[in-house]
């Protein structure tokens, strides 16, 4: 298959390709509409954008892209009931241009509840390709008016309840501004039936996530609902493509986002704030080791276990000392020596380490408590009975060196 050239040097198509567009695009306009040039040359141009994206690529250099002009007339060369309008190809194709700036098409992307499948339309015009439910606005229309109106011809479905003025995606694609408002949660079971006659053949949910978004790739991309038997050419998905990319990051912003949880040690945490405090100071962060962010962890454990030892002792403290009185930087200092080690005495045991009974109950000899003077006394009962016997640990201690010989005094 070669390009040719005509007698005056334009480039030709292929006649094979020529009959497959007008046989996919043209032909089958309802024939009431064929006397009307402007809705024939909506249908040359989607065949044209047809032949640039899908018949001029990389595989078929031999094959030339070509203007609207050009293209229009090979196709009415083509056509025996069109080749009249061939004298008049320029004054037929500003006439389109002038109605197409003026008219822009509305539809809508109606997509499932999860949000994963859009709902498609197969047109009997484009045989086997896809594309949303949309349609050109009537005059004095507003745009949300045309959008519910051409789903509900082309689906049977009515959107005019779920429709959002502000969700929408808009595109020029080819001088023609198409708009899309998107419509989610739709029941996937919901029954389809076009209203029109002779328009709509099929209409199928397909999966977003394989839908193709390049011409190019040629990857696993939807497949055609009826079949499921392979992938289906992107061919058929190119009225699809410009809108596909911008369909996923509209889900992605409204499907909510998954929490990543971790799980960080009091160590790590600390080891964190450490750099952090040494970038904030114009120091680069050094990394803490395992030894360094354990002795750190530790530290900040004493720390927030003295702060509550000395929360207690000023709530429990005498009653002529305000609760809201902070401690004396000294006394602050010694309760907090003495806090860190646990009190095992109170200083009111006998010679033999025994604490009297009358003293058990808490009250030390200024007559205030334990926890009134800042200290927490370990009053265990087995400390209470304790009684230092030298005897046996001599013993223990001196046993050894007899037997080795050694005189013990």
């Amino acid at each position: 298959m070669t390009s040719k050239m005509d007698s005056k040097g334009e480039q030709k198509i292929p006649v094979d390709i020529l009959y497959d567009l007008i046989s996919r695009f043209v032909i089958n306009i309802p024939e009431d509409e064929r006397k009307n040039m402007v809705r024939i040359c909506f249908q040359i141009e989607i065949a044209h954008w047809f032949y640039l994206d899908f018949y001029c690529t990389e595989e078929n250099p031999h094959l030339k892209t070509c203007s609207m002009k050009e293209f229009t007339i090979m196709i009415l060369k083509h056509i025996p009931d069109l080749k009249h309008h061939l004298k008049n190809v320029e004054s037929i194709l500003m006439e389109w241009r002038e109605y197409k700036r003026a008219v822009p098409t509305y539809g809508a992307i109606v997509l499932d509840e999860d949000l994963s499948h859009v709902l498609l339309v197969q047109s009997f015009l484009a045989k086997s390709s896809w594309g949303f439910p949309k349609g050109k606005v009537n005059e004095e229309e507003p745009p949300l008016r045309c959008a519910v109106r051409e789903v509900f011809e082309e689906t049977g479905f009515d959107i005019s309840g779920l429709i959002d003025e502000k969700e929408y995606i808009e595109i020029t694609w080819n001088e023609q501004v198409t708009r899309l408002y998107l419509i989610p949660g739709v029941d996937r079971a919901t029954v389809f039936r076009p209203r029109t006659r002779m328009e709509i053949k099929a209409v199928e949910w397909f999966p977003l996530a394989d839908l193709p978004t390049d011409r190019k790739k040629n990857t696993k991309d939807a497949t055609t609902p009826k079949t499921r038997k392979g992938p289906t050419n992107p061919n058929n998905f190119f009225m699809v493509l410009p809108f596909v990319k911008r369909i996923r990051q509209w889900v992605n912003q409204k499907q909510p986002r998954r929490q990543r949880h971790k799980s960080v040690t009091d160590a790590d945490m600390l080891g964190r704030q450490h750099r952090k405090s040494t970038c904030e100071n114009g120091d680069q962060p050094k990394q803490m080791t395992q030894q360094q962010m354990f002795a750190a962890s530790l530290q900040a454990e004493v720390q927030e276990n003295n702060l509550l030892r000395m929360q207690r002792a000023v709530s429990t403290g005498p009653l002529h000392t305000p609760l809201s009185a902070p401690p004396r930087p000294q006394a602050q200092n010694r309760r907090d020596k003495t806090s860190i080690k646990r009190q095992l005495f109170t200083g009111d045991e006998d010679k033999n380490g025994v604490i009297p009974k009358s003293q058990q109950n808490g009250r030390t000899k200024n007559g205030l408590t334990s926890r009134q003077n800042g200290t927490a006394p370990f009053l265990a009962r087995a400390w209470n009975n304790f009684k230092f016997d030298r005897a046996p640990i001599y013993a223990a201690v001196q046993s050894p060196l007899r037997s080795a010989g050694i005189p013990v005094s």
